[in-house]
């Protein structure tokens, strides 16, 4: 292995970054068809001498520090894990030597047992703690911080776009640099900047005022230059009176308050908002209406954007086509859509969402409180790239959103047409959140937003309708004390959107890329009508609750293949896959779909996969039949 520093080739004093070896194993997962009880720690004396090595090669190479990633220092670690990492890094001491060695923890606090465990570690001369969401971590390091170590004090957000709170930042640090020593307080990000936009430079489109509030990635990097020189006796007045008349607006601005948003999300305490009559009652009381037959077929949502679709779109926004050219040119492709979807015979249609960019960003273009970037990219996963939102001041909907397309598509069919919504939990953990107020309130409002669209699908006569909550686990925190809190909130909002439609009014919710089987109580607690949930990918996984006895009365579809993947999937395999999920589900509640929309692919891959799919559900309807 060849390691060339950065450093060597353009002059530039680096510090090379490497996930640390315990967190490398905790975050890893034991290979298909490992026992469960495989202790994944185990591997720990097989991998620390690759990293002697890659040590080595970085010291040779002229590095001067390293720092080694540990963010599972902040989960809830038995006395075993907490161990691993005093031996791993006793191990790593010697061949450490000579060098200055940073651990860096972020995402939460430390507990007191974890915080120990760290400032214990052999061979490390500095500690990063992200003090933003650590909020009980700067107590632990005023209790106890050894002599003659760094701290890098975490004190601007990497995971948010809002400025700094530079004087509250500052008075953080001089406290914190009478417990350290002056010499050995360094200013931070709370975590990498991989999580916030790059540069607010980019952003030619958004109004002043909401700018003067916000810092991306370049900014933060001025913000911890300035509070450190601050530190050092060479504050520059004028970025911090600057800074503080922006913190001054952003509270006082009118645009962040609504009135009557708040006081209605402040009615919403004292109920849970559950539809008046239980799941069973009302599946009798939709399929009186909906008539569908046993293993009723449907897809996620999304059709493929082709080439020309998002042409079109693109046009539109840049006002070189009429609105009226768009509205034709994208009644044309439901039209499409839904046609396609009738000679596949599929049960309940959907309008193929040609009109939206983004699940998230659809909606936050047409929902009050938002700001919308056109350069604010982050990495979502791999390759893809997501521009969220901005969320800046209390949310509400100032008029119908989806209603035009779903009734347009439904005029269409005979069939049942879904409505489709991105719910309040997704909307939040997708965005930029303010942090002026506690996440929930702000998930409060959105799910009254949502609410209002909801009940207006249903007076338009769309009589079974999708709430998205693709993200509901992704926002579970990484403390199990905090968990009930969150799952409360959260399936609160879900249950808040949907409350007031007729027991006729199907409710679909959709969840895809999670281990769900942790929290499948809270999912039942939603109390949707049916629930199409990512299956496939995850090898089933999603299965094996419901083996070990978990009782779901509610419509069930479990992915029956994997949208992710070009290969299209067999009539036989599909068959297979839906006997599975009949061996431990009931028949009249189990549904047949693709794990998630179907945006990304192309047609000559989703036209077969979809008739295998509806053929393998008519081959199953007519074995079950005659089995009767």
């Amino acid at each position: 292995m060849l390691i060339v520093c950065p450093h060597m080739q353009l002059g530039v004093d680096t510090v090379p970054v490497l996930i640390g070896p315990v967190s490398y194993l905790l975050l890893s997962k034991p290979a298909k068809g490992v026992e469960k009880t495989f202790s994944l720690l185990s591997l720990l004396p097989k991998i620390i001498p690759i990293y002697k090595e890659v040590i080595s090669e970085l010291k040779a190479a002229g590095a001067s520090w390293i720092q080694f990633d540990e963010p599972t220092l902040v989960l809830d670690l038995d006395s075993q894990q907490l161990q691993a990492f005093t031996a791993a890094y006793a191990d790593l001491e010697s061949t450490l030597s000579g060098l200055n060695v940073l651990i860096e923890t972020y995402f939460a606090d430390l507990t007191p047992e974890a915080y120990k465990t760290l400032i214990g570690l052999k061979g490390v001369t500095a500690y990063g703690l992200d003090l933003v969401r650590g909020t009980q971590t700067t107590d632990l390091v005023k209790k106890d911080f050894p002599k003659g170590k760094y701290l890098f004090a975490g004190v601007v957000d990497g995971r948010n776009i809002w400025a700094n709170d530079l004087a509250s930042s500052l008075s953080t640090l001089q406290a914190l640099e009478a417990v350290v020593g002056k010499d050995k307080l360094v200013v931070s990000t709370s975590c990498s900047l991989l999580h916030t936009a790059v540069d607010l430079v980019n952003e030619t489109k958004l109004d002043d005022e909401i700018k003067s509030w916000l810092a991306f990635a370049a900014q933060k990097v001025v913000e911890v230059n300035a509070l450190a020189k601050a530190l050092a006796g060479q504050k520059d007045e004028a970025f911090f009176s600057s800074n503080a008349a922006a913190q001054a607006s952003r509270k006082s601005s009118p645009r962040v308050t609504n009135a009557a948003v708040q006081k209605a999300a402040d009615a919403l305490k004292g109920s849970d908002h559950r539809r008046a009559t239980n799941v069973s009652a009302r599946l009798d009381a939709q399929q009186k209406k909906l008539n569908l037959p046993i293993l009723p077929t449907t897809t996620i949502g999304s059709f493929p954007q082709t080439v020309e679709l998002r042409r079109v779109r693109r046009e539109f926004k840049a006002n070189k086509i009429s609105e009226d050219d768009y509205v034709k040119a994208i009644k044309e492709e439901i039209k499409k859509v839904v046609n396609l979807q009738e000679e596949l015979d599929i049960d309940v249609l959907v309008h193929g969402e040609p009109e939206r960019n983004d699940m998230v960003e659809y909606f936050g273009e047409q929902l009050s409180g938002f700001a919308f970037t056109v350069n604010g990219w982050v990495q979502s996963y791999g390759s893809r790239c997501v521009k969220p939102p901005i969320i800046y001041g209390d949310v509400s909907r100032p008029k119908a959103m989806t209603v035009f397309w779903s009734s347009t598509a439904q005029s269409m069919t005979k069939r049942p047409m879904k409505g489709m919504l991105t719910g309040p939990v997704t909307i939040l953990n997708w965005s930029f959140v303010r942090n002026d107020q506690p996440r929930f309130e702000t998930c409060y409002q959105i799910a009254l937003a949502i609410k209002d669209e909801v009940e207006d699908l249903e007076k338009a006569g769309i009589n079974v309708i999708q709430i998205d909550e693709a993200a509901l686990r992704e926002g579970l925190p990484l403390r199990k004390s905090e968990h009930t809190f969150y799952l409360k909130w959260a399936v609160h909002s879900f249950r808040i959107t949907n409350c007031g439609v007729k027991d006729t009014t199907q409710i679909h919710t959709h969840m895809c890329y999670s281990n769900f089987n942790d929290i499948i109580h809270s999912i039942i607690d939603m109390d949707a009508d049916v629930i199409t949930i990512e299956n496939s990918r995850s090898d089933e996984k999603l299965l094996s609750v419901f083996r070990e006895g978990v009782k779901y009365g509610a419509g069930i579809g479990p992915g029956v293949y994997d949208i992710h993947s070009p290969r299209i999937p067999s009539t036989e395999e599909i068959a297979d896959r839906i006997n599975k999920m009949l061996a431990v589900l009931e028949t009249k509640i189990l549904w047949v779909n693709p794990d998630c929309g179907l945006k990304t692919r192309k047609y000559e891959e989703v036209k077969p996969a979809l008739n295998n799919m509806v053929a393998a559900a008519k081959q199953l309807r007519t074995k079950l039949a005659s089995a009767k």
